[in-house]
């Protein structure tokens, strides 16, 4: 094998005893060929906080034109009355956000103008859902149907016999915090409205929104309202209009919605060019670009249940990013400026302390040439906005969420090869963002702790300190901030090595070992520390202080960058092991794994993130954390405990972990069902765990992924037999625990072998995911 590509392969071992421990459904006979999009359940995850929408959009459209209840984030299953059928949701998001222009058929005189009051009532029995349409009666006897385009929203209205049959649609009110609406009813066919909102999970700057709405036939009446007062025959309002229609003879009627963020005639440019078509071709075509997206992937094996639920994972991976720019390339950019995206589309909506973990690598593999529009998209925020995002929604920065996910966002977009030709583009910018803190005239946080972590190392936790900036301020997590910022000082470091940037990937390597600087020796875990340097908040780390949205317990596994150090630092392999086995209270997981993820990794509802001393599957810290034990000669225990969470996914409305955040955990779910796992954000490390189907095929671009397809192979995977006997790469035996991007760009087939019990594969010194510092 010597002057091959496989040269830096190495052998597996032999197999070992250990306990046995169900996982994956038992297999089922292969798939009948019929469409992918069959298998997709757009209802999961719309119940107990998932914050999923079931309503219709194309991959990673502009518009998500979806029913609200009246949960905060548009649709909750449990709810029975629909307010109206709004034009855009971000899926799986823990705040309100959008929810732009809710639409609603009705009859009989209009004299309400408050959603929450003229609702209608529904009942699941009378709803259906699948990729790019949604149809559901409502109690009024009227049937609503959904389908969209990229960038426009087709609504169908089948109406009993009547002369007063309504369509309302209400600018000033939706899911945000209104600013000012005015709608405008142009001619007896359209109606134009431009909407401005602000808000989400803090208070942030203001956004606008602009829709035209073209009927299918004149309006025999219409009116508008502001507040309660309806005036019939009025032109303009700025509350919401109604139009009217008589349905006496034809009972349906159509209309198409554009959208734009950049102004009204952006909403003509897009509605001249995806308008015009029927709701039957439209719905058609958005099934055919979902078709086209799942089959990117093609599995053998599992049962129905793990294809559902496996299929609405990718689904849903491939909802956000959103579409930015119009059909003639102009958009909002973050200076509040017109730009023009030639030769690229623009994409916004940037949940990137979620995103960065999971799916923004599934996109790299499976939706490249996106994925690579989507850094460009993100380099533009820091040239044209003066500094790099953090969660930004729209055309604003929300500075929700703390650290610098936006580093491993871009620097995996570089290690995946989608910057080629923007890699000092994207440097520039990252560089700037990683050596400073934002002036205060710019909206963007960035790393806002920078001053004192330059100067000492850590960011300090300050608890109360007052905000310049509206959003989270990284001050009041200064621990779980201090790991983030050496994450992605790590990441930097390797991207600027690679250009040549040999001074700054030095120093921002010896910065990425600064979570050491946390490291509290008389405890064993990561520590607050106040801006004097002394450690702040209780001992205990299952009631620690400053780590976002967990605890010690929780955080203590974000060392991807060096776990070898990270294990020396708990007292050495044994010692880790042991406290990776108390985190994952892995004794019970053997026993009963599903019950264990139920009952002990869940200890609340989704947004209990505090006073934990176990796994956390259903949020974004503890992502990577069943990989470690990759790194610490155990690897059989990481596919006990992933599949043992993936159990949390199922095909109910309740079948998500907690909130998607914009596809993040759906992300999470599909790659470890096919047993590749970004276990080092931010970089090219891919570690390995037993898939839970037979087989897959990922069709690949062949322009970042010169094989053109990857095959991965797991004959006999079951509840029984879960355990990797050995790897093969291409035919040749393969003992790491994990595959490069250079690896995986020319690898073909990828096999395991298994079996019953655990084995010594994956177990030998040099068999770990490297250290990068």
């Amino acid at each position: 094998m010597r002057g091959t590509r496989l040269e830096r392969l190495c052998l597996a071992g032999v197999m070992t005893a250990s306990a046995l421990l169900l996982a994956p459904a038992a297999r089922s006979a292969e798939p009948s060929g019929g469409p992918l999009t069959d298998l997709v359940d757009p209802f999961i995850g719309t119940e107990n906080e998932g914050n999923t929408f079931p309503g219709a959009t194309v991959p990673f459209g502009m518009v998500q034109l979806s029913p609200d209840t009246g949960h905060r984030t548009g649709y909750d299953y449990s709810d029975s009355r629909i307010r109206g059928f709004s034009l855009v949701h971000l899926s799986g998001v823990g705040c309100r956000i959008g929810g732009d222009l809710p639409v609603l058929p009705t009859t009989g005189d209009v004299t309400e103008t408050d959603y929450a009051r003229y609702a209608a009532g529904f009942r699941h029995t009378d709803e259906q859902a699948s990729p790019g349409s949604y149809r559901v009666g409502l109690s009024s006897g009227i049937t609503a149907e959904l389908t969209a385009t990229t960038r426009t929203g087709v609504q169908r209205y089948t109406f009993p016999a009547t002369d007063k049959a309504n369509v309302l649609l209400n600018a000033g009110q939706s899911l945000h915090k209104a600013v000012g609406a005015r709608v405008e009813i142009l001619d007896d066919r359209t109606v134009r409205t431009t909407i401005t909102g602000r808000g989400f999970c803090r208070d942030t700057l203001p956004y606008t929104v602009h829709t035209i709405t073209r009927f299918d036939r004149p309006f025999t009446a219409y009116g508008t309202w502001d507040g309660a007062a309806v005036t019939d025959g009025s032109r303009t309002g700025r509350g919401g209009a109604y139009v009217r229609f008589d349905t006496t003879g034809d009972r349906t009627v159509t209309a198409t919605t554009a959208l734009s963020y950049v102004d009204p005639r952006g909403a003509e440019v897009n509605l001249r060019a995806e308008g015009g078509r029927s709701f039957d071709a439209v719905r058609e075509a958005a099934r055919r670009a979902w078709e086209g997206r799942l089959r990117t992937v093609r599995v053998r094996g599992g049962d129905d249940t793990r294809r559902r639920t496996f299929y609405s994972s990718l689904y849903r991976s491939f909802l956000a990013p959103s579409t930015g720019s119009d059909a003639d390339g102009r958009y909002t950019g973050w200076d509040q400026r017109t730009h023009r995206a030639k030769g690229f589309t623009y994409y916004q909506n940037w949940s990137l302390w979620d995103t960065y973990r999971t799916q923004c690598q599934l996109l790299a593999l499976l939706a490249p040439r996106e994925a690579r529009d989507m850094a460009r998209s993100v380099i533009r925020v820091g040239e044209e906005g003066g500094w790099l995002p953090k969660w930004g929604y729209a055309t604003a920065e929300t500075n929700i969420m703390t650290g610098d996910p936006v580093t491993p966002f871009l620097t995996t977009a570089y290690q995946l090869g989608l910057l080629r030709g923007y890699e000092e583009r994207a440097y520039r910018v990252l560089r700037q963002n990683a050596d400073g803190v934002p002036p205060v005239d710019v909206p963007m946080a960035g790393r806002e702790a920078n001053d004192e972590y330059l100067a000492n190392g850590f960011a300090p936790y300050v608890p109360g300190r007052p905000q310049a900036k509206l959003g989270d301020s990284d001050y009041h997590q200064g621990a779980s901030v201090t790991l983030e910022y050496a994450l992605s000082d790590a990441m930097l470091a390797q991207m600027a090595r690679a250009l040549g940037h040999t001074a700054d990937a030095d120093r921002w390597a010896a910065r990425s070992r600064n979570y050491r600087n946390v490291f509290d020796p008389s405890t064993g875990f990561f520590r607050a520390r106040d801006a004097s340097g002394a450690f702040a908040g209780p001992a205990d780390p299952a009631r620690s202080v400053g780590f976002h949205e967990g605890t010690a317990w929780q955080y203590q596994w974000l060392v991807p960058q060096d776990v070898p150090d990270l294990v020396r630092l708990i007292g050495g392999q044994r010692a880790a092991n042991d406290r990776l086995d108390a985190f994952f209270a892995y004794d019970r997981l053997l026993t009963d794994p599903e019950r264990t993820a139920r009952e002990v990794w869940v200890h609340g509802d989704p947004y209990t993130y505090y006073n934990a001393a176990v796994y956390n599957p259903m949020n974004e810290p503890d992502l990577i954390a069943p990989y470690t034990y990759l790194s610490t000669g155990q690897p059989w225990k990481t596919t006990d405990v992933v599949h043992a969470a993936m159990t949390l996914f199922t095909d109910a409305p309740t079948g998500m972990t907690g909130n998607d955040d914009l596809g993040t955990m759906s992300a999470w779910h599909v790659l470890s069902s096919i047993g590749l796992f970004p276990v080092q954000p931010g970089y090219g490390t891919w570690g390995l765990s037993t898939p839970v189907f037979d087989r897959v095929d990922l069709a690949l671009d062949r322009r970042y992924w010169p094989g053109g397809r990857l095959t991965v192979s797991a004959p006999g995977t079951s509840a029984a037999d879960r355990y990797v006997q050995g790897v093969a790469a291409d035919g040749v035996p393969y003992g790491r625990t994990y595959l490069t991007t250079d690896a995986l760009r020319s690898l073909r087939e990828l096999s395991f072998t298994v079996g019953p019990h655990p084995s010594e594969w994956g177990t030998s010194p040099g068999s770990a995911p490297p250290s990068l510092t």
